[in-house]
């Protein structure tokens, strides 16, 4: 049973998680593509519930989950809310010539919703905005010089972190409106080590060229939802959500210095500084539809779209410079519950998810589009210490999911894309509490 006491222990755990964002910078593992602007952006596609469904949620609102997705639904919040996921990643990833398997966990996000009265809602939370997790190697030809390669280590890490301030309004009959201000930092640290091998010769010493990044400032949001009952059983619902163009607050820092072959600083050498500058980095705007379907009780169906323009997408590195273009995501899912009020059986009462959905990457080489595609499965099982004023939830997340392809860029040899296979799991729990109850003495 979670009681008062309970829910504030697990609030100061949480607040000190908040102190020391850098646990959300954990990647999942090695992606290539996360070399490429911000890293592997998160988007905005929810928490563990709306995972289950595809990533959809954007008009489906829900009395028993943060739905931070889109702030207007923070209205259907009847009790304070807490909720916390972890995630965990295995990934292989494949070019047309080799291929490495991967595995990793890390914090997922950490959320809490509070009822201010009953037309108004606020929350606060903490999740990943992009994480940057990359080690690879490459060789090539030596101008000049036929008898001997060049070899490059690329490595990268870090990313940025989302801690945010929601609120959603109750406006009109049928109407919600809300939005968010977000506070985002991190630092992405990159680096080229290069070395020149002669035959017969393993690399002895390499130049590298490192580069951090530290990123600050503010993201805002808004947002809407439409809610219309037809008869007893079936209400439409309608959200939108737009992300505004962001400008962020970059300090960058340039060294070089040159390593042995176990990356340990070379004898007699040091680090050299080549630059400290500041300058800003422009994140893109981000416009999200959906439409959902409920009869309010057990069952909901939901298609959400989303637009993202980082054709706009301005950066501050010098390592990471490849231009990227506009990118959309189509999801759909839903959620069954056979019967929530099930005394007798308990399966009865554990919510079963499912969903879809296809994205299209922002990096197109050489002109080819790459996509993500992904298959969702979700469960939430409620504790049978449930009363009416306070509930704990444990949630499961599942993704099968492919981006990327294998194809060669150059006929049928030389360089190919990169294909990632990864299944993704999170699991949450979410503590609900009535708080402020006023006591009466009989």
């Amino acid at each position: 049973m979670l009681t008062t006491k309970k829910l504030s222990g697990a609030l100061l755990t949480a607040a000190a998680t908040l102190l020391a964002g850098s646990a959300l910078g954990q990647g999942l593992g090695n992606s290539p593509y996360s070399r490429i602007g911000l890293g592997d952006a998160n988007g905005n596609f929810g928490g563990v519930r709306q995972l289950g469904m595809g990533g959809t949620g954007l008009a489906a609102p829900n009395t028993g989950n943060v739905n931070e997705l889109n702030p207007a639904l923070l209205v259907y919040a009847p009790r304070t809310t807490w909720e916390a996921a972890f995630t965990a990643q295995v990934k292989t990833v494949r070019n047309a010539a080799a291929s490495n398997r991967s595995g990793t966990g890390t914090l997922g996000y950490l959320a809490l919703a509070v009822p201010l009265n009953k037309r108004w809602g606020a929350a606060i939370g903490l999740k990943p905005y992009s994480t940057v997790d990359y080690q690879a190697n490459t060789t090539g030809s030596v101008n000049g010089d036929p008898t001997s390669q060049a070899y490059r280590r690329y490595n990268g890490s870090g990313g940025l972190s989302e801690a945010y301030l929601a609120t959603g309004i109750h406006v009109l009959r049928d109407f919600n409106i809300g939005g968010s201000a977000s506070y985002l930092f991190g630092t992405i640290t990159q680096s080229i080590a290069t070395a020149i091998v002669a035959p017969g010769i393993s690399v002895q010493q390499l130049v590298v060229d490192n580069e951090q990044l530290r990123y600050s400032d503010f993201l805002f949001k808004a947002s809407a939802h439409y809610r219309h009952q037809f008869g007893k059983d079936l209400n439409l619902n309608l959200g939108a959500v737009e992300t505004f163009q962001g400008s962020l607050k970059a300090n960058r820092q340039r060294t070089t210095e040159q390593q042995d072959a176990n990356g340990a600083l070379i004898a007699g050498t040091t680090t050299v500084q080549l630059a400290s500058d500041d300058g800003y980095l422009t994140t893109p705007a981000l416009t999200q539809l959906g439409l959902s379907l409920d009869n309010g009780r057990n069952w909901s169906f939901s298609v959400d779209a989303a637009h993202q323009q980082w054709s706009r997408f301005r950066t501050f590195s010098i390592v990471s410079t490849s231009a990227l273009s506009d990118t959309w995501r189509v999801s759909t899912g839903g959620e069954f519950t056979p019967d929530p009020g099930s005394v007798d059986h308990y399966f009865q009462r554990v919510t079963y998810r499912a969903g879809l959905s296809v994205a299209q990457m922002p990096y197109a080489p050489l002109g080819n589009r790459l996509y993500d595609r992904a298959v969702h499965w979700g469960f939430s099982f409620p504790l049978p210490t449930a009363t009416p004023l306070e509930s704990t939830v444990i949630s499961l997340a599942f993704l099968y999911g492919v981006r990327g392809n294998t194809d060669f860029l150059y006929g049928n040899g030389g360089t190919s894309n990169v294909q990632e296979q990864y299944v993704r799991m999170q699991v949450g729990a979410t503590l609900s509490n009535r708080w402020f109850i006023k006591r009466r003495l009989q």
